[in-house]
């Protein structure tokens, strides 16, 4: 789990509290400063698992294909629409625009939301498809 709170106690502050509460900021604060609080650290997450998971086909370079299409800009496009792109007839076909959700359920079992689909790649783990949508809304085609 992510922690998503901020800090405004620092460590040695945490040392400066006495009791219970003092030793359990003593236990928890270190934690969550190294799973980080910032929405940066989870872009990073999110572009390091684009990378290992995505890149060996897709790219988020404007205009350049891979074995599958660019994936800059995607959220709000047309399924099958990338001009150069070599797409399934089922993709082409689809009628699907891409936002979070219709990535949530591609990314969990693409050949079973598009039967014919050449997408064989799923990602079973929630997190892993939530931090590179994350990601891939972030990349803006400007």
């Amino acid at each position: 789990m992510i922690c998503t709170m901020t800090h405004s106690i620092t460590a040695p502050a945490a040392g400066r509290i006495k009791g219970p509460a003092g030793a359990l900021l003593a236990i928890i604060l270190p934690i969550g400063l190294f799973f980080g609080s910032s929405a940066a650290a989870q872009e990073v997450d999110g572009e390091r698992l684009f990378r290992q998971r995505c890149a060996a086909c897709h790219n988020i370079e404007p205009g350049q294909t891979k074995m599958g299409p660019s994936l800059l800009g995607i959220i709000g496009r047309t399924a099958g629409s990338v001009e150069g792109a070599n797409y399934s007839q089922a993709m082409q076909s689809s009628g699907i625009t891409w936002d979070r959700q219709s990535l949530e359920t591609f990314l969990t079992a693409p050949r079973q939301m598009i039967r014919g689909t050449r997408m064989t790649v799923s990602i079973p783990d929630g997190a892993q498809r939530t931090a590179i949508i994350n990601y891939l809304e972030s990349q803006s085609p400007d």
